[in-house]
């Protein structure tokens, strides 16, 4: 866990899939009890890949962002289930959903239905396109929304079909800023004693991550050029190359950087060449090196470091302080950080019945150290019976609903 710093805060988390209990995710890192609560009779969609399952009902995936927390497995278009909610409302602190704008309403929790019983309450909602405006009933998944704001279109270059970033971004990008959020909400309602509404959505998170992109369309109208795997500055060193047994990304941006990666490519002459750098601009420091001709000087570094073995390559030019990286497989990178000695990483693990889940926490060390792992992610409604004597609902009542399969213990 991190620091605690949440103790004592309880959330009602009604999300499914990955942006919403992203969000609680990193709520439940910080010390805050979050109560999931799921239908009983599949529960979170995540919960179901039997080919990587941990335990009954929790997939390696399910359990990355669910660690910690309390499943309440409850049907929700059932009363006397909406009336067992209600009741838990005036309890917590913090509430978050994901459904289509409009439907929590017809369950009767929107944002002015659960103040009405906790006036102070925290409310997050979470969607595609946010509560207003044509789009806001539109289903989305990460990679629709990667293409319904330009993102896809960002990736490859000029001339390539367009491509979508290779994991969810959006969506946990989307509950990174939605705890964000939250935890600036609760940090307001611990000072002043006032709730909010939250409306945060996956364009909203989208436009974060793309800020300087989205700038430069907002001001000028246009959009950026599409740079494949080059580097952002320009720079002719700044860029993904062929290796002899591989591929690597260097970022040499500056003039010294530059002077050291061609000096380490065997072409010591390069950035003295006017023909293919503006040299002058270059010795005086100014901005990134730049070009004169670029297909020219894009060639001849291709060729050499073509010659080159990746972790040779890698490892002259980061002793000589030029940024790159060999290309790893996401497998490979974390088989070497798990080694030790490479970086700092938070390494937590956490006992499942069919194995055991290493997580990163919430990508930080506090004070040095790795801090405590959380418990298990929960099978659906193992907290049901718990929570249930709690509000001090009659076991009689409890089965009954068990029974009817309204509820799950």
């Amino acid at each position: 866990m991190g620091m605690n710093s949440l103790e004592g805060v309880r959330v009602l988390d009604l999300s499914h899939v990955i942006a919403g209990p992203t969000a609680s995710h990193y709520l439940a890192l910080e010390g805050a009890e979050v109560i999931k609560v799921e239908n009983p009779w599949a529960g979170d969609i995540l919960r179901g890949r039997a080919a990587d399952s941990l335990d009954d009902g929790v997939s390696i995936g399910f359990a990355a962002i669910n660690g910690g927390k309390k499943s309440l497995a409850l049907d929700l278009k059932d009363e006397r289930c909406r009336d067992i909610l209600k009741k838990l409302i005036t309890t917590a602190d913090v509430f978050i959903e994901n459904f289509r704008p409009g439907a929590v309403a017809r369950l009767g929790f929107d944002y002015a239905a659960v103040k009405a019983i906790r006036p102070d309450i925290v409310y997050a909602s979470i969607s595609g396109f946010g509560q207003e405006g044509e789009w806001g009933r539109r289903a989305a998944y990460d990679h629709v929304v990667q293409s319904a704001v330009g993102m896809s279109m960002l990736q490859g270059l000029e001339g390539e079909d367009p491509q979508k970033v290779g994991f969810p971004v959006i969506d946990t990008a989307t509950g990174m800023i939605g705890a964000q959020a939250l935890m600036a909400a609760l940090l307001r309602r611990f000072r002043k004693g006032e709730g909010a509404y939250l409306d945060i959505s996956m364009a909203q998170a989208a436009l974060q991550l793309m800020w300087p992109d989205a700038s430069r369309a907002v001001v000028t109208g246009t959009d950026g050029p599409r740079v494949g795997n080059r580097g952002f500055s320009g720079s002719p060193g700044a860029s993904t190359f062929r290796c002899a047994d591989g591929w690597i990304s260097t970022a040499a941006n500056t003039g010294r950087q530059f002077r050291a990666f061609c000096e380490e490519l065997g072409l010591p002459g390069v950035p003295d060449d006017l023909t293919l750098l503006d040299v002058d601009a270059m010795a005086r420091g100014v901005g990134f090196v730049a070009p004169v001709d670029a297909p020219r000087l894009q060639a001849l570094l291709a060729e050499a470091i073509g010659r080159q073995q990746a972790a040779d390559i890698e490892a002259r030019l980061a002793a000589r302080d030029v940024p790159c990286a060999r290309l790893v497989t996401l497998a490979e990178f974390i088989r070497r950080a798990m080694a030790g000695g490479v970086l700092t990483l938070p390494l937590r693990r956490t006992a499942y019945a069919h194995g055991t889940l290493t997580d990163f926490g919430a990508g930080y060390k506090v004070n040095g150290t790795d801090g405590e792992a959380l418990p298990p992610a929960p099978r659906l409604g193992q907290h049901t019976a718990a929570i249930m004597a709690e509000l001090g609902i009659p076991a009689a009542e409890v089965d009954s609903l068990a029974a009817e399969g309204r509820l799950k213990t």
